[in-house]
């Protein structure tokens, strides 16, 4: 099932907290979350111009750029920095951006990351808290589709959460994958990606227009990616 793309997604209504209802009233509704997670070892402009437009053609009431503590996929390959200073970062982006939170869930958890855990715990504190159960909508890039079966409770992801495809504007679109809800956010995003960022700053190179100012302040406070304080 495919929902109706950008215009015909209804824009997010203001919070509300479930109680108890009359028979035959309205059903009070949850809050609709975007999860994006990532390493973000640095998060770049790319990962800012998709987490607005999600936030915007979704109608989302929240959008979370969830830090992972320990990228399962990415540990055994090559260092990564440490949660705390990637977290770091994310949060200078999103005190600058009223739009997005910075989530540390998966530091606070701890061990590896996976995005079945954090769906698992945003439900259940929604339940603890008597809230009504939200939507989740997990943002990603169109790069990940073909690598969503690695992982974790894949099929419990399916069943949870509707799968929130980032793609380029006047591009191929991908296929989406069967089984899942999905939903289409057309962002026209700058080509970057962490790596290339890393390497840039490894070697002295300006990373202006590719990462925020916000993030390059942060990298030269904490003195990250062997840039001097």
């Amino acid at each position: 099932m495919i929902d109706a793309y950008a215009a015909a997604m209804t824009p997010a209504a203001s919070r509300r907290v479930a109680g108890a209802r009359r028979a035959g009233s309205p059903r009070a509704r949850g809050e609709r979350i975007g999860i994006l997670g990532g390493t973000f070892d640095p998060p770049h402009c790319g990962h800012v111009t998709a987490a607005r437009a999600a936030h915007r053609v979704l109608g989302l009431d929240r959008l979370l750029l969830v830090v992972a503590n320990e990228p399962w996929q990415k540990v055994p390959h090559r260092q990564v920095t440490p949660a705390e200073d990637r977290f770091a970062m994310v949060q200078a982006v999103a005190a600058s951006i009223p739009e997005i939170e910075a989530s540390r869930i998966e530091i606070d958890r701890g061990g590896p990351s996976y995005t079945a855990d954090t769906v698992d715990t945003l439900l259940a504190d929604a339940d603890a808290s008597r809230h009504v159960r939200p939507d989740l909508y997990l943002v990603v890039g169109s790069d990940l589709v073909e690598a969503l079966p690695t992982w974790k409770r894949v099929e419990d992801l399916r069943r949870r959460v509707t799968l929130a495809v980032v793609s380029r504007p006047h591009t191929e679109h991908p296929a989406m994958p069967e089984g899942w809800t999905t939903a289409l956010v057309e962002a026209d995003t700058v080509a970057v990606s962490s790596s290339e960022v890393r390497d840039r700053l490894a070697r002295g190179l300006p990373v202006d227009g590719l990462v925020p100012p916000e993030v390059i302040r942060c990298i030269h406070l904490r003195g990250l990616y062997a840039v001097p304080r």
